[in-house]
């Protein structure tokens, strides 16, 4: 089983990246997934999730209104669209999805499956 992130890289402050996690191994149509982040000398911090039916989405206070994570199952893949975006927003980002059933999480322990990562910078 396998989670790959992709799409960060370097933008310029109020500009806008898509990160997409792409699932390999089994399907996640039925799990909830997530986005959690870490910046350098911080603790990960949840970013954003949805549950498995795409209906229900949550996020940080940090990102509501900027952020969109969104999903397609037939891909069994997750996107954050990521707007507006501000130098505070610069860390890696992991995608992470629960087991079967699994309800949306803001804690990185209700999470079964995580991603190798991928860099954010946001240069201001």
């Amino acid at each position: 089983v396998q989670l790959q992130a992709s799409g960060g890289g370097l933008v310029q402050a109020g500009g806008s990246l898509r990160l997409s996690c792409a699932a390999s191994g089994r399907s996640f149509r039925n799990s909830a997934m997530g986005w959690f982040r870490q910046a350098p000398g911080k603790e990960r911090e949840f970013v954003a999730a949805i549950a498995w039916s795409g209906y229900s989405t949550y996020y940080a206070d940090s990102v509501k209104g900027r952020f969109t994570i969104s999903r397609e199952n037939a891909k069994n893949s997750i996107y954050l669209q990521m707007n507006s975006l501000k130098a505070d927003d610069t860390a890696v980002y992991y995608c992470a999805a629960t087991g079967v059933w699994g309800l949306p999480s803001r804690l990185s322990s209700g999470y079964d499956y995580w991603g190798q990562g991928t860099l954010v910078t946001v240069s201001s």
